[in-house]
């Protein structure tokens, strides 16, 4: 048997090529959307792309699936649980519970485990020339190393209410599936730490069916729902905005991207004439640089594994928008924004110094500064983080408006007192002192240290209560 783990940093998010070495049959689940990368394994290892599937109908990442099967013919296997409302609406072959696909000599059995989304599956592995029984799972959202998937997107992201109560009586009941399996079966799920799909996702890729029996919160409430939904449902990260239409175009028929575009290096002129427009831009640089000078009107977000996330946030999928970014770093920085469908990029320019514009500064304060107006009046502090963060603890007297929700949250803001903003390290603050820019806010300060630097410092932070 043939296996490769493909985990992409950017959105925490892992997929698989499983081959059959006999038959030179190969399987991709939960693929990405740049699936070159796919093609490339499959070339090197002799092995011929000939099955397609995915554990669900992913919200944070734009699959890759359809892509993958135009360009090599195969079959997609998708799951057909769920009701009517969660059926993929363009050709498949359709999988119900205990429905078998056979990859040459490999056998992956298919588990319902709804929960986490009504038609939810995994993929139970065997490789039939080494054994009888099964050797990995592929859980997708379902069981996560050290979490499971949260039942709450659909109502947060989504804006189907109701929901995330009957999720969690779901996932409750699939954990019963999972359980009774040998402990010795690998565990391969479809997020990793860092990933808005669950709130306490582990760092290591992989583990095993004992294992998270022992140590996976979720099966230490195993007789007891009551407590297990309301340990689920709490503090759950925010769902970035892009989530719902990852859910629509996930499920529908949609205009396929089967090579990673090459955005256009803008001249001076081009890049003026579509600003004057009003064409977005967005100034990948470190926080540093953007600080020392910016495009008016420009938002940053850092060209780093956050970069896709937090322009799903700002972005639309309707708007064109331009970028500030090295040379070096378009083909990774183009990746990122085709993994969740952000297509409409007009151009780019490496540099803003030499534009015939008068750019902006951001105004960064040190801790002891900071720390002067703290408790002053005609100051508002504002820590920018999510409220779990917020409520686990901040500095006293900060108000909590969340960095990808301040748009909508401006009245909450004063334009009369000095405001000074903080995160847990400074990139947060960065883009939403950009925000707060672009809005007409000119009396902003941001504390560059953060949550970090205070809590070094050993500072007492105020705690809120849990309700």
């Amino acid at each position: 048997m043939f296996f490769q783990h493909i985990y992409d940093k950017s959105l925490a998010q892992s997929s698989y090529i499983i081959g059959c070495q006999a038959t030179g049959e190969a399987i991709i689940i939960d693929a990405k959307r740049d699936i070159d990368v796919y093609l490339e394994i499959a070339k090197q290892n002799n092995l011929r792309i000939t099955h397609i599937t995915e554990t669900h109908i992913h919200a944070d990442f734009l699959c890759g699936s359809r892509e993958l099967a135009a360009v090599t013919g195969a079959t997609m296997y998708l799951s057909d649980e769920g009701g009517e409302n969660w059926q993929y609406q363009f050709a498949h072959q359709g999988l119900k519970n205990g429905d078998r696909i056979r990859v040459g000599n490999l056998m992956l059995e298919v588990m319902h485990t709804p929960g986490h989304t009504p038609e939810s599956i995994s993929f139970l592995l065997t490789d039939h020339p080494a054994t009888e029984k099964p050797v990995m799972i592929f859980t997708g959202d379902f069981v996560f190393v050290g979490d499971i998937g949260r039942p709450d997107l659909l109502e947060k992201a989504a804006g189907l209410f109701g929901t995330k109560e009957i999720g969690a009586k779901q996932l409750f009941q699939s954990l019963k599936k999972f359980a009774p399996l040998p402990e010795y079966v690998q565990v391969w799920p479809a997020h990793g730490a860092g990933s808005a799909c669950g709130k306490a996702l582990g760092a290591v890729h992989n583990s095993t069916v004992g294992y998270e029996k022992i140590r996976n919160w979720a099966f230490q409430y195993d007789e007891d729902e009551k407590k297990f939904t309301s340990y689920l449902l709490a503090d759950q990260p925010e769902p970035p905005k892009y989530f719902a239409m990852m859910k629509h175009l996930n499920k529908v028929n949609r205009p396929l991207l089967i090579e990673v575009p090459k955005p256009t290096r803008l001249t001076q002129e081009q890049f003026l004439s579509a600003y004057k427009k009003g064409i977005k831009v967005i100034d990948t640089r470190d926080k540093a640089d953007f600080a020392k000078g910016f495009i008016p009107g420009s938002f940053n977000i850092q060209g780093n594994n956050s970069f896709s996330t937090w322009c799903g946030w700002l972005l639309n999928y309707q708007e064109q928008f331009m970028l500030v970014a090295d040379n070096s770093q378009m083909e990774d920085l183009t990746r990122k924004l085709m993994r969740i469908g952000m297509d409409n990029i007009y151009g780019y320019i490496p540099a803003v110094e030499e534009l015939d514009i008068e750019l902006q500064t951001t105004d960064v304060i040190s801790l002891d500064a900071f720390k002067t107006y703290i408790g002053k009046e005609g100051v508002q502090i504002i820590d920018v983080r999510g409220a779990s963060e917020y409520e686990a603890g901040h500095i006293d007297g900060a108000d909590n408006i969340f960095v990808g929700t301040i748009r909508e949250n401006l009245d909450k803001i004063s334009k009369d007192k000095q405001v000074v903003i903080y995160c847990q390290a400074g990139d947060r603050s960065t883009i939403a002192y950009s925000i707060l820019a672009k809005n007409g806010f000119r009396n902003v300060k941001i504390f560059s240290g953060g949550m970090k630097e205070w809590s070094s410092e050993n500072r007492e932070t105020a705690c809120c209560a849990y309700y």
